[in-house]
C-alpha cells in the first residue's frame, strides 16, 4: 500500500482519468432544482387581454360581506384593534371619519376566555360586539330534536354581534363556545350608542346602511330582479331592470422580468454540442414562470390568497384538514373544478382519511393519477405558504369565463414573443462584450364572482403530540 511505502503497481493501459481529456463526454442539459410542477399555471384557463387591462363587470351587490379586523399587541395580555380596520364591519364600510373610528376602537375592552367556555347562548339578545383577536369559536345551534349541531368555526379577525345594527333587539342565532383559549375585544352596544347619538355623520352613515339593507336582494346579495311566476289570466307584470356596479374592478397586467447577460466569447466559442444562449434563456424562463405562479398565489393586489372574499373563507373545525372540512368547502359554490394545497397539507388530509378508514379514489388528469376528494382533483402547489405555526390553506376554485370562475390574464400579443405572455428583447452589447437580453413575463389573475374561489384556512400539518 502507498501509505506503507509499497511502490504503486505500474499501469498497463491508459487510465480513464487521462482518457477523458481526449474524449467527448455524454452530458445532460443544465438541471434546475427549483422547477416545480406548476399545476396552477397549467390548470388555469388563460384569457388574452388586448388593452393591458381586464374589467370585471358585475350586477350591483347591495349586501356587503364581512371583512377581517386587524389588531396590535402591546404586551403579553394587552391587545387593541386597529381603528382603520373597523371598516371590515359592514355597517362601518367606507365610513370616512378616522377620529370617530379611533374613539370606537378605544371603547373595546380585552376579554380572555378558556376553552369550553360559553360566550353567548342562542336566542339571547345581542348586547355586545365581539372581535376575535386570537383563538377559535364554535357556532352551535339546536337541532330539530334539541341535539347540538356545529354550524362552523370562526377565528382570528372575525367579528360577531354587529348584526344588531340592522335589528334593534336582535338575538343570537347560534350559541358561541370557545374551542381554544381565546382573546376577544368586546364593545357593549350601550357604549356604541353613546357615540352614535352624538355623532351626526355616524348616524347618517348608519341610516344609509339600514336603507340599503332593506332593499330586496337575492340569496347572493345582488339587487333583485322582479319576476312574476305561476299567475293566471292577465295580471299586470312587475317591471324591473338589472343594475350594475358603477365602479367595477379592473385588473392591470403585472410582470416579472430580468436582464439576462451572456458574454459574446461564451456564445461564440462554447456552443457545441449545446447552445449556451438557449440554455441560459431556458433556465431564466423557468425561473420567471415559477415567480409568476408565486405572484398569482401571493401577490397582495391580485393574488388568490388575498383576493378571496371573506364570506368564502372557512376554518378547519379541529386543526388538520378533514373530509368534513372539504365537504363544507365544496358546498360553498355551485361547482368546484380543483383543489390546490401545499404537499404537506395534502399529506395531512390523507392521514385524516386513513384514520377514518377512508381511501379516496384518485382521478385521471391528462393521463396521470391525481389525488381527489368527491371526484375533485387535489393538486400540490408549493407556492401556498406554510406559516410559522405550521398551518396553511387549501384553495378551491371554479375555472373559466363561461363558468364565472377564476381566470388567468395574459397579453394578446407581444413583440418578440417566445412563449404566451413572455418575450425576449435584445438590449445590445456593452463595452465588456456582454450581450444583454430583457426577459419579461406579463400576467395577472381575476376572480369573476366571489364564490368562484374559496379558502379552507388554518390547516394544521403537524401530527398531534
Amino acid at each position: 500500500m502507498l501509505g506503507l511505502g509499497v511502490p504503486p503497481v505500474p499501469l498497463s493501459s491508459l487510465s480513464t482519468q487521462a482518457a477523458r481529456l481526449l474524449a467527448t463526454t455524454t452530458k445532460s442539459e443544465p438541471q434546475m432544482q427549483a422547477i416545480t410542477s406548476r399545476n396552477l399555471l397549467r390548470a388555469m384557463p388563460w384569457v388574452d387581454v388586448a388593452a393591458g387591462t381586464y374589467r370585471v363587470n358585475r350586477r350591483l351587490a347591495l349586501k356587503t360581506g364581512p371583512g377581517r379586523v386587524l389588531f396590535v399587541q402591546q404586551g403579553a395580555d394587552q391587545v387593541r384593534v386597529v381603528p382603520g380596520s373597523l371598516d371590515a364591519l359592514p355597517a362601518l364600510r367606507d365610513y370616512p371619519d378616522q377620529d370617530v373610528l379611533t374613539e370606537i376602537a378605544a371603547r373595546f375592552e380585552p376579554r380572555h376566555i378558556r376553552s369550553g367556555d360559553l360566550l353567548a347562548h342562542q336566542g339571547q339578545p345581542v348586547e355586545e360586539v365581539f372581535l376575535i383577536a386570537h383563538g377559535r369559536l364554535e357556532r352551535i345551534v339546536a337541532g330539530k330534536y334539541g341535539e347540538p349541531q356545529l354550524l362552523g368555526v370562526v377565528t382570528d379577525g372575525a367579528h360577531l354581534g354587529d348584526e344588531a345594527h340592522l335589528r334593534p333587539g336582535a338575538e343570537w342565532s347560534a350559541t358561541l363556545r370557545a374551542a381554544t383559549d381565546t382573546t376577544l375585544l368586546v364593545l357593549p352596544w350601550a357604549r356604541y350608542r353613546e357615540i352614535l347619538d352624538r355623532t351626526p355623520s355616524l348616524r347618517t352613515h348608519t341610516d344609509a346602511f339600514r336603507s340599503r339593507a332593506k332593499r330586496a336582494v337575492n340569496r347572493k346579495g345582488e339587487a333583485e330582479i322582479a319576476v312574476s311566476a305561476g299567475h293566471h289570466g292577465e295580471p299586470p307584470l312587475p317591471t324591473s331592470f338589472v343594475d350594475y356596479e358603477l365602479a367595477p374592478r379592473e385588473y392591470e397586467l403585472s410582470l416579472a422580468q430580468t436582464v439576462l447577460q451572456v458574454h459574446t466569447r461564451v456564445a461564440d466559442l462554447y456552443n457545441d454540442p449545446m447552445d449556451q444562449l438557449q440554455q441560459q434563456l431556458r433556465l431564466t424562463v423557468e425561473e420567471l414562470r415559477e415567480r409568476q405562479e408565486h405572484e398569482i398565489v401571493n401577490n397582495r393586489e391580485f393574488g388568490l390568497l388575498h383576493n378571496a372574499a371573506y364570506e368564502q373563507r372557512i376554518s378547519t373545525r379541529s386543526g388538520p384538514p378533514t373530509p368534513d372540512d372539504l365537504d363544507q368547502l365544496l358546498a360553498m359554490r355551485r361547482s368546484t373544478h380543483a383543489f390546490f394545497a401545499h404537499p404537506k397539507v395534502i399529506a395531512a388530509f390523507l392521514s385524516e382519511c386513513n384514520s377514518r378508514g377512508l381511501h379516496p379514489d384518485p382521478v385521471e388528469v391528462n393521463g396521470r393519477k391525481v389525488p381527489a376528494w368527491r371526484g375533485v382533483p387535489i393538486y400540490p402547489c408549493s407556492k401556498i405558504p406554510v406559516s410559522d405555526t405550521y398551518t396553511s390553506t387549501i384553495m378551491a376554485m371554479r375555472f373559466g369565463e363561461k363558468q364565472q370562475g377564476v381566470i388567468g390574464l395574459r397579453p394578446q400579443e407581444l413583440p418578440e414573443e417566445v412563449e404566451s405572455g413572455l418575450n425576449v428583447r435584445f438590449m445590445g452589447v456593452n463595452q465588456q462584450a456582454v450581450m444583454r437580453y430583457l426577459v419579461t413575463a406579463y400576467f395577472s389573475a381575476a376572480v369573476l364572482v366571489p364564490d368562484a374561489l374559496g379558502l379552507l384556512e388554518n390547516c394544521q400539518i403537524g401530527a398531534a403530540a
